[in-house]
């Protein structure tokens, strides 16, 4: 199965900027075989918790139909991160893009404490499964929280997807535990971080995949976009990177 991590540089806020930068990063995972793509922590908003209240929406909002459409044309599994309502209160929520289905929602289940006043946390466990794989799903602080990838073993994933937020520094810290998942589990492990500004933070890139053994495959940079493509089967790894130019190379 390939998987492809988008590294994308967020616009504060602006929905349908960035959804569009969503669907040029799908066409390079389409063009490239990818099975399933994936975005950071509330990749549609950018991460912006003072803003999540006032953006948040569901995830049938007639904007992502493009996201749904792609994903039925070309056959591919799509996630997507937005604010989400709930009766509790704004979720961190990924929704999830599969061929002709209904989308689902993997809500954050696991705040960090400085997104308290933001959010409520997410109950609901979600995971796909695609040809013989199963796949979890981690957003941001729950990768250091030891019992999320106990339970996503238990329940069979062999592939944990992590999208995240995170500084220079905040990659040095979980590009080590990844790899520790990877290997006490035997999961393929990828991972996607911006590029950029969020909140009131620089983001540091450097998306990433680990194979089952615990062993970096490819790691993007912390300054460009783009996308890293890992065949969890083979463990080859597919980049390209776009500068401020747009121009590409492999």
């Amino acid at each position: 199965m390939k998987i492809c991590a988008a590294q994308i540089r967020p616009v504060k806020g602006n929905v349908q900027t960035n959804i569009n930068r969503h669907k040029e990063l799908i066409g390079l995972a389409v063009a490239n075989g990818a099975d399933l793509v994936f975005f950071p922590e509330l990749s549609v908003t950018g991460y912006e918790p003072e803003l999540a209240k006032e953006l948040a929406t569901d995830k049938e909002d007639s904007r992502f139909d493009i996201l749904q459409q792609l994903s039925d044309e070309h056959r591919i599994i799509i996630t997507a991160g937005m604010p989400i309502k709930s009766e509790m209160g704004v979720l961190i929520g990924m929704i999830i893009f599969q061929p002709y289905q209904p989308r689902q929602l993997y809500a954050k289940q696991h705040l960090h404490s400085d997104e308290y006043p933001y959010f409520v946390a997410g109950r609901d466990n979600v995971f796909i499964k695609k040809d013989e794989h199963v796949i979890s799903f981690a957003i941001c602080y729950e990768l250091f929280v030891p019992e999320h990838a106990a339970l996503a073993s238990k329940k069979g994933a062999d592939i944990y997807i992590a999208s995240v937020a995170k500084t220079p520094e905040g990659m040095m810290k979980a590009s080590p535990t990844l790899s520790e998942i990877a290997g006490r589990y035997s999961m393929s492990v990828v991972l996607s971080n911006y590029v950029g500004h969020c909140d009131n933070f620089d983001c540091g890139g450097n998306s990433a995949a680990w194979n089952n053994k615990g062993i970096l495959t490819g790691q993007l940079d912390e300054i460009n976009e783009g996308i890293l493509i890992v065949d969890t089967d083979t463990h080859g790894v597919t980049k390209e990177v776009y500068g401020a130019d747009r121009r590409s190379f492999i």
